[in-house]
């Protein structure tokens, strides 16, 4: 159910299984006035069939809100789309996903290279930062670390001096 607040400048869709028969406060989150909402009972008003429907005539006798018809209005328009334009976005939605594909395609490569570095990387962070420990398990282990840290400053200025 939708439901306005009494300043008019906020409606609030609400779930009607949360307000009870009895009625309940509500608090509108834009200008904080509390009011007490009691749902009307749709069932106490009877439905009119009118025969000229199809001649869009109104019978004077059914008043009609304004703001409820405009907002239902709009509710419809945002929600009916024609078919063709749907198919359309279909088909470039389709040709986009097909582009990028094939895009990526070649990325993938890099994205699996980088994935690597960065596992790389935090091998060695794990292994410095656990190289005390190792090396008291595993004394062989000093030197093969020490070779590895110093291969890798080798790297860091080797780049370094490319750029």
């Amino acid at each position: 159910m939708i439901i306005t607040c009494p300043c008019e400048k906020k409606q609030f869709k609400i779930d009607s299984s949360l307000i009870p028969q009895e009625g309940r406060e509500l608090q509108c989150g834009t200008c904080e006035k509390v009011w007490f909402y009691k749902p009307k009972n749709e069932s106490e008003a009877t439905l009119i069939l009118n025969e000229n429907i199809s001649e869009n005539k109104i019978n004077p006798a059914i008043e009609t809100n304004d703001k409820n018809l405009e907002f239902s209005k709009n509710l419809q328009k945002e929600k009916i789309i024609e078919p063709e334009i749907k198919t359309k976005k279909a088909k470039e939605i389709t040709n986009k996903v097909k582009k990028l594909e094939n895009e990526n395609k070649g990325s993938k490569f890099f994205s699996y290279l980088m994935v690597f570095i960065i596992s790389f990387v935090a091998l060695i962070i794990l292994l410095d930062t656990l190289k005390t420990p190792l090396i008291n398990v595993f004394p062989g282990l000093e030197i093969v670390l020490f070779n590895l840290f110093e291969t890798l400053q080798d790297i860091k200025l080797f780049i370094i001096d490319l750029t």
